[in-house]
């Protein structure tokens, strides 16, 4: 026992070291492009935030029970929008939404965060769905990159000298540190679960998908200390749409149309009505208040309980 809790708290420790150098890299590589810390943190923390989601998806594809993926990115979704988020704005004294997201980004970034939840509404997700989710993030980023314009000045990454690069590498090299401690995270929480004598399915979709978002929970942490949410905030919405892409990825790879027999409707249900309060939020002041973050963390909370409730032991 002892040792599971000394590996726990390592493993945090290294959680935090590793989205420390994130953070700290994104801030000087975003001044060293000329662009926002947003827009980094959107295409590329909300790329590399979202590794665990993926190991979890081809681990259980390889095992050929696709519902775990299903469960764990929804329930990832759930945890970003009505748990990470609303931390955010309660620890910082409100969101603001950036510039990036002021207008037609923001409700297209929830559109495509809700589609897996809206494909999979009659039971199944099949791979034609697969394609509109894949279809979607692609538009997504575009538009992004309309706004901003990244990719020109990534393609100018030579000019800004080697500092960019060593920028680079520390982001990868914060990634990987957070990725290996990420997986000791999950592996104790599972074996605390398995000792509290937990419900499989509830570890699916509520542990492991907390567990995989670790590295944006630990943002929150940092961000308070160093009052730069644009890098979290940007990470949280890039990771939640990345989850859409992962869905139409992994369902293409797995082959087959995939029924969920499990009852998904709550969590469904949740998710959707999160997103519509999350928006509501968002677009009055465009900023989410503490009061406004306090309001969606009890909606998670009341989440956790219903599934809890529905799925005892």
């Amino acid at each position: 026992m002892t040792t599971h809790i000394l590996i726990y708290l390592l493993s945090f420790a290294g959680i935090w070291i590793g989205s420390g150098l994130i953070i700290k890299a994104v801030e000087k590589l975003s001044r060293n492009l000329r662009i926002s810390s947003f827009a980094v943190s959107f295409l590329v923390l909300g790329m590399f935030t979202s590794v665990g989601e993926f190991s979890v998806g081809i681990n259980s594809v390889l095992k050929n029970d696709p519902e775990i993926y299903v469960g764990n990115l929804i329930g990832a979704s759930i945890v970003l929008f009505m748990l990470i988020i609303p931390l955010l704005a309660i620890v910082g004294n409100s969101i603001r939404i950036t510039p990036e997201f002021q207008g037609f980004n923001l409700p297209a970034s929830l559109i495509v965060v809700a589609a897996p939840v809206i494909l999979a509404m009659d039971g199944k997700i099949t791979k034609f769905d697969s394609f509109i989710t894949l279809g979607l993030f692609g538009l997504l980023l575009i538009s992004v990159e309309m706004k901003k314009g990244i990719m020109q000045k990534t393609n100018n990454l030579s000019q800004t000298g080697i500092s960019a690069g060593k920028e680079l590498l520390k982001i990868i090299v914060g990634v990987a540190i957070i990725f290996i401690a990420s997986r000791f995270v999950v592996e104790q929480t599972l074996y605390f679960s398995e000792l509290l004598h937990i419900s499989p399915f509830l570890i699916s979709l509520l542990l492991i998908a907390v567990g995989t978002n670790i590295p944006e929970l630990s943002l929150v942490i940092r961000s308070a200390f160093i009052r730069n949410h644009q890098v979290a905030f940007g990470d949280y919405i890039g990771s939640a749409a990345v989850n859409t892409f992962l869905l139409g990825l992994l369902t293409i790879i797995y082959g087959k149309t995939v029924i969920l027999t499990n009852s998904y409707l709550v969590s469904l249900l949740f998710l959707v009505a999160g997103l519509l309060i999350f928006y509501y939020f968002a677009r009055t002041k465009n900023s989410i208040s503490r009061l406004e973050g306090f309001l969606l963390l009890c909606i998670y909370a009341l989440f956790v309980a219903t599934e809890i409730f529905i799925h005892k032991v």
